[in-house]
């Protein structure tokens, strides 16, 4: 079962002495978070954003009803999450907490290599970390390897390369 509520940052600093704080995004991109209107802390109680902008790599937000550094102060370490309802998803686009956990199926070698570990931001585009076992295997996230990530049906399809396999290196 699907997440309603996704981990999208963590305050780590406040800014100022009005009460803003500073988070550093888990998402795509600073300027996805600072779209939101209303953010969710753990328990699901909501955090109304009234103005976010990004500035080096980070988002400031204002947040209602935190009007001083030291209410600020409180806040530093907390993990944000928003609602997947909030959010409308282009075409093939997926959140990566759902792919987490897939078991994902090598073309190549006719059998499935492990699991989705994570997604991460590589220099030239997004890597699958594949879990398996005490292997772990990364596969670019390009078309000529990565063939579909099949949500409805909960599997990861690859095609990958000789000696791309952490075992055949």
């Amino acid at each position: 079962m699907k997440k309603q509520y996704l981990e999208i940052g963590k305050i780590v600093n406040t800014h100022g002495v009005r009460g803003d704080i500073k988070v550093h995004p888990w998402c795509d991109s600073p300027d996805f978070l600072a779209e939101f209107e209303t953010l969710y802390r753990e328990d699901h109680s909501p955090l109304h954003i009234l103005s976010a902008k990004v500035h080096k790599g980070c988002v400031l937000m204002h947040v209602e009803g935190v009007d001083t550094i030291e209410q600020a102060q409180q806040m530093r370490g907390l993990t944000l999450y928003m609602n997947r309802d909030d959010v409308e998803l282009a075409e093939g686009a997926f959140f990566i907490q759902d792919a987490i956990g897939l078991p994902v199926y090598d073309e190549r070698v006719g059998r499935n290599i492990g699991v989705v570990k994570d997604i991460v931001d590589g220099p030239a585009g997004d890597l699958y970390l594949v879990q398996e076992g005490s292997k772990q295997h990364m596969i670019p996230g390009i078309p000529q390897f990565l063939r579909s990530v099949d949500l409805e049906n909960g599997l990861v399809t690859v095609c990958t390369i000789e000696g791309l396999l952490s075992d055949e290196i």
